[in-house]
């Protein structure tokens, strides 16, 4: 573990699956002196405090920020600025402060206006995740081989950022630095449109008349199992992200609305080559992404937690 990756307290605002599991993973490699948490919910809360995986659970978000040197905001994008306006004021001179919210331009406009001067801003997001949430939902082995990407605004001070990058590299992510426009533009088609299209099949499939509930559940080849377990993800979580990168979302939906068109036609024609000629190419992209580790070829039926050692 890199002395520079560790913080001598970190506070983590809100304790679903992210958060908690930076703090387990933070624990398990000794990324932290101490780890002070705070959730909305006085149910949270008391549960956090049950598990025993923080050295703090306090009542306000205030009383978190207080003395800690890394602050990451674990809650939803849209909640980003009015928690920045609020914990402001409170916040220890030279903290890093960050997010690990899907959507990084929207984070940015909203939160670094009520961020002091003095205060490092570094955007991030943890490209990892499961349809589950809630503070027993975490793991310490969530982030292993996982992208976490970066997104400091101008002029962010280059050694906060190293330090954040340092911090995820040891919690076992990939870290990678870019713009808060590209990484929105990515994660449009990544990530955000796959979930919307996801959600909307399997509204689809719950309107069918001709179809009974009972059927779609019993009769669930793999990929509509793998729809339902992405359009089970968190209903306010995703409400935000569609919100806050709207216009990226819209532009890959146009795209996607278009090459769809394409297969349409050329189903309604019987046009077989096109078919092929397209699944073939989609086909090498999935290959690509089982050769660069980011899946596995193996059946899924919930990615196997890799082994993250005490260093």
């Amino acid at each position: 573990m890199s002395a520079q990756g560790h913080f001598q307290r970190v506070a983590l605002i809100g304790f679903g699956l992210i958060g908690g599991s930076i703090a387990r993973a933070a624990k398990l490699q000794d990324l932290a002196g101490e780890i002070v948490t705070t959730a909305r919910s006085e149910k949270t809360r008391a549960r956090v405090a049950e598990l025993g995986i923080v050295d703090q659970v306090v009542a306000t978000n205030a009383e978190a920020v207080k003395d800690a040197d890394l602050v990451i905001l674990c809650i939803p994008v849209g909640a980003c600025g009015p928690v920045a306006q609020e914990i402001a004021p409170h916040l220890k001179p030279g903290a890093i402060v960050s997010d690990v919210g899907s959507v990084k331009g929207a984070v940015v406009r909203d939160m670094a206006p009520h961020l002091p001067g003095g205060i490092h801003f570094v955007p991030a997001h943890p490209v990892a995740g499961t349809e589950h949430s809630g503070p027993d939902s975490g793991f310490a082995e969530l982030f292993i081989n996982r992208w976490c990407i970066l997104t400091p605004p101008d002029g962010t001070d280059a050694a906060a950022t190293d330090r954040l990058r340092a911090f995820w590299a040891a919690m076992g992510a990939k870290v990678e630095v870019m713009t808060p426009d590209h990484h929105d533009l990515v994660l449009a088609i990544t990530s955000h449109l796959p979930h919307l299209i996801a959600y909307t099949i399997v509204g689809t499939a719950d309107e069918l008349a001709q179809v009974t509930e009972s059927e779609v559940i019993k009769f669930s080849a793999g990929g509509f199992r793998d729809f339902t377990r992405i359009a089970a993800s968190d209903p306010t979580m995703w409400r935000d992200v569609f919100l806050a990168n709207k216009e990226a979302v819209l532009e890959m939906l146009g795209t996607f609305t278009e090459d769809l068109a394409k297969l349409t036609r050329a189903i309604r024609r019987g046009d077989g080559e096109a078919l092929f000629d397209h699944f073939t190419r989609t086909r090498a992209i999935r290959r690509g992404i089982v050769e660069i580790g980011q899946d596995s070829a193996a059946p899924d039926f919930g990615r196997p937690h890799a082994a993250l050692k005490k260093p």
